[in-house]
This record gives C-alpha cells, sequence and structure tokens, in this order.
C-alpha cells in the first residue's frame, strides 16, 4: 500500500511538472453503493448516498490528462433478510468515507472523455441502523470497529464536457481491499462497490 501512494505521489509531481494546461475544480453528486463477498446469504440491496468535493486537472496534451480528486463520499448497503420477533428487521449500513481517487483521463473526442485509476479511501464513520416497524424499534449503532480503516480499488469510467467549465461523468469503483476486519482463522472478504453521477466545474 506504501509503494501504491508513493508512486501516486510522484506520477502528480511529474504531472505539475510537465503539465501544459492546469485547472482546479469542484464536483458532487449522487452514489448508488453495496457490499459484495461473503454475506453469509444475505440479499444485499443497493443504497443511495452522495459525493462531494474538489480535484486538480492537469493537462499534458489535447488528449491527456491526470486528475486527482479529494472526496467525501456516503456508502454502504441495506438488507431485510434478519428476523426479529417474527417480524422483518430493515437494517442499514452507512459508511462515511474520505476517497482519493488519481483519474488517467483520455479525450477520445473533442468533449468526451474516459477515465480509469486508483483510488485509496479512508473510512471516517460505519453505523448500522435497524428498524422493525411493527416493534416501534429504530436502533443505530457504531459498527466503525467491525471495519478496516482504509480501503483500495479501481475506478472506470467516462465523462462529458458541455462547455470548458461544465461537465457531467458517471464512474465506477471496484473494490479490491477486504474491508472486513476478522480475527486470525477468518478469511471473510467483504468489498465496496460503487457506482456515482457527478456534475462539477472548472475554474
Amino acid at each position: 500500500m506504501k509503494k501504491i501512494i508513493l508512486s501516486a505521489i510522484a506520477v502528480m509531481a511529474f504531472g505539475f511538472v510537465n503539465a501544459q494546461d492546469i485547472k482546479y475544480g469542484i464536483k458532487g453528486g449522487l452514489n448508488l453503493s453495496s457490499l459484495s463477498g461473503d454475506t453469509d446469504g444475505l440479499d444485499l440491496k443497493s443504497k443511495f448516498g452522495f459525493h462531494a468535493g474538489g480535484f486538480v486537472e492537469i493537462k499534458f496534451s489535447e488528449k491527456f490528462a491526470l486528475q486527482p480528486e479529494l472526496l467525501y463520499s456516503t456508502q454502504g448497503t441495506k438488507f431485510d433478510d434478519i428476523q426479529l420477533g417474527g417480524n422483518a428487521a430493515k437494517t442499514c449500513f452507512n459508511f462515511d468515507y474520505i476517497n482519493v481517487p488519481v483519474m488517467f483521463k483520455y479525450f477520445a473526442a473533442e468533449k468526451f472523455f474516459v477515465e480509469a485509476g486508483p483510488q485509496i479511501g479512508f473510512l471516517v464513520a460505519a453505523k448500522a441502523r435497524v428498524k422493525v416497524d411493527e416493534q416501534n424499534i429504530d436502533n443505530k449503532q457504531d459498527i466503525k470497529d467491525n471495519f478496516e480503516s482504509i480501503d483500495f480499488g479501481l475506478n472506470f469510467g467516462a465523462g462529458y464536457e458541455f462547455t470548458e467549465n461544465i461537465f457531467a461523468s458517471a464512474r465506477y469503483n471496484l473494490g479490491l481491499a477486504n474491508i472486513a476486519k476478522t480475527e486470525s482463522g477468518d478469511d471473510t472478504k467483504i468489498h465496496n462497490g460503487v457506482f456515482s453521477l457527478s456534475v462539477g466545474y472548472k475554474f
């Protein structure tokens, strides 16, 4: 992990030195997230969240650019499989991450681009909410200690620039790291997966 972070820093430093054009911007939008892996047969469903933050677009040429970002992102999953007192319990896992994607962009056409790159995420908070409507139960619990504090994954996406300043993009984050905090002998693996839609503005 340390080598990956150092490599990303080196690439960004190289980009600033060799950049032809540097722009700063803000972006935000919707997330549709869930978890995958060893889920004990639970029927995990996607949940909506949001992301917001800033970025730097470092353009090397008309076709290629590097875009490091800093984003606050709400993620997680939900499921209704657990029974409490004969009634279905609606459970929602809510994760808050600070994500740092480093995207390599290729402008396939004048305004259309595709992008891919690594992402490291830092878990800020993790809470479970359990609701049983028939029993008037609505409990929240901190579950941050059950999950790893660092996530790592790959992003793939595409976007379109409506003007020199305004753009929209779609992206999928494929979680590669096991975010389940396990004890010795427990090989449980859980991964994040997030589809996001964004709009942004470049200054």
